[in-house]
């Protein structure tokens, strides 16, 4: 017996981040039945349940039989539920919460479980309670700049004044990190005042690029994303900063990239002022810029301004129509009826024109039969006719889904009583024991259906991806696809519905 504990408490402390583990002692691999005989006789070692768990899996049937009766056994270890209620939260296992209510029942200042625990309520749509882990994990581990980053950005949808005074403390107590380069980054990335959101640019270049701060120099491609149509001469400037300090090859070729795109602008834009248009055209016609940045509609209005004052007003006009049907962004619906309106066209005719090239582009939607989560039956392709359909593909642990949400809900909620059908398709059918609480915590307006069951999903095929998202016609044909909303583009996707709305009458 002596023989044996000696044994355990050698493995103990070779698998532990004690002092002797960080000195250089190299851990073992442990095999199941060590990691066994360790939790028997120390089970807060949450490196022999890691370990354990590693080897045969926390969704194994095997390990849960397993820890319920440690748990029996060893109703007071922290270690024990913290560790398999942490791993269960990885997996995005709704069997997570009680082993971590349990974890932070014996040791209420522990703040791993409590983010664990905010983590997986995001999961069941309750916020408010995800809200209050985050900000009991900030107080268990105040000089943790991650559990104050995520606390400050849960004001994010709901609170904006709450948001921008958190993520700011956030950059003020803890200087020249990530988190607090990350706090600015999103801050400036959701504001919606220019003149604000370069003030934040500026501060995070000042305060933490000089740092090497990976989120500082991510932060720098947005600002120049910013100010690459309206102020390029500073878009160049910050270029050519980022070339200089570049460190890897990709990194100076996408910088290189962008120097040469806002050189070019700056080129176009001084011709175009000396009324050399032709030689604008030229030079913005080897200009193109990444698909995601929010300048390419200022681009392409730039492009047909060039193109109308060369005298080729037409092809302005048939440029701008294309991008527009298949991305009608309001600001590009001024020129397009100046430039339709210089070549002799009714608005009536211009919304024909780019109705014939969405109608030439759109392919009716592969049909659908997908049983509902609430409520009895299912939703078919069938059913959706007569009425414009949003789907988004989703899963209830989808980060970037739950960001999305509330800017469809800003949009949607101004189509209630409208011939208009809003579904979200599960693609993780592991998480279904979400998704009802989901809905009802979260009060999300779609209606959740489950996945096709073959995976055979044609043209509504989403690669296995969520967020991705289709707009039917009332007829069920797809006329927008792969499109993504924020704060910045709600406007877009109000312009696709009501679209659609208008002309199904």
């Amino acid at each position: 017996m002596i023989k044996h504990l000696l044994s355990s408490l050698s493995l103990f402390l070779l698998f532990t981040n004690s002092t002797i583990a960080q000195e250089g002692v190299k851990k073992p691999e442990l095999s199941v039945a060590e990691c066994i005989r360790i939790i028997e006789s120390f089970p807060d070692s949450i490196p022999a349940h890691e370990a354990y768990i590693k080897a045969l899996g926390a969704d194994s049937v095997v390990v849960e039989k397993q820890y319920i009766t440690w748990s029996r056994k060893f109703p007071n270890s922290f270690g024990l539920h913290f560790a398999y209620g942490h791993a269960l939260a990885e997996n995005e296992s709704p069997k997570a919460k009680p082993w971590l209510l349990k974890a932070v029942l014996i040791n209420p200042k522990a703040a791993d479980a409590y983010f664990d625990l905010s983590l997986d309520a995001d999961r069941w749509g309750d916020f408010k309670e995800s809200n209050n882990y985050l900000l009991k994990a900030r107080d268990a581990d105040p000089e943790n700049a991650a559990y104050a980053f995520y606390y400050a950005n849960s004001f994010s949808d709901t609170d904006k004044d709450e948001y921008r005074k958190q993520s700011l403390e956030v950059a003020n107590r803890f200087p020249k990190s990530e988190r607090g380069a990350q706090s600015l980054y999103w801050l400036a990335f959701k504001e919606t005042d220019t003149v604000k959101k370069i003030a934040l640019y500026e501060r995070l270049q000042k305060d933490f690029l000089s740092a090497d701060v990976r989120w500082a120099e991510y932060g720098m491609d947005n600002y120049y994303d910013l100010l690459l149509i309206t102020n390029p001469a500073k878009a160049v400037s910050i270029s050519q900063m980022m070339v200089k300090r570049s460190k890897d090859e990709s990194g100076k070729k996408s910088w290189t990239n962008n120097l040469e795109t806002a050189q070019n602008v700056q080129d176009a834009k001084v011709q175009l002022s000396q009324k050399h248009a032709d030689k604008a055209v030229a030079i913005l016609e080897k200009t193109s810029i990444k698909n995601w940045s929010m300048s390419k509609p200022a681009l392409e209005i730039l492009k047909a301004e060039a193109l109308d004052a060369s005298g080729k007003t037409a092809v302005a006009y048939e440029k701008l129509k294309l991008f527009y049907a298949s991305e009608p962004d309001p600001a590009l619906y001024k020129p397009l009826l100046q430039y339709g309106s210089k070549l002799n066209k009714s608005i009536a005719e211009i919304d024909k024109d780019i109705w014939f090239v969405r109608d030439t582009m759109s392919k009716p939607a592969t049909p659908f039969d997908l049983k509902k989560y609430i409520g009895n039956g299912s939703i078919s392709l069938d059913d959706c006719k007569g009425k414009v359909v949003l789907i988004t593909y989703w899963f209830p642990g989808c980060g970037p889904c739950r960001g999305e949400f509330p800017h469809f809900e800003n949009v949607v909620r101004k189509f209630r009583n409208k011939d208009f059908l809003y579904v979200g398709i599960n693609i993780v059918p592991e998480q279904n024991a979400f998704v009802v609480p989901f809905m009802k915590s979260s009060h999300y307006s779609f209606i959740p259906i489950e996945d096709f069951p073959d995976r055979k999903k044609g043209n509504l095929d989403n690669r296995g991806a969520a967020p991705v998202n289709f707009l039917l016609d009332q007829k069920g044909n797809i006329v927008f696809s792969r499109f993504r909303t924020n704060e910045h583009n709600e406007q877009v996707l109000e312009e696709m519905i009501s679209s659609l709305l208008r002309r199904g009458k």
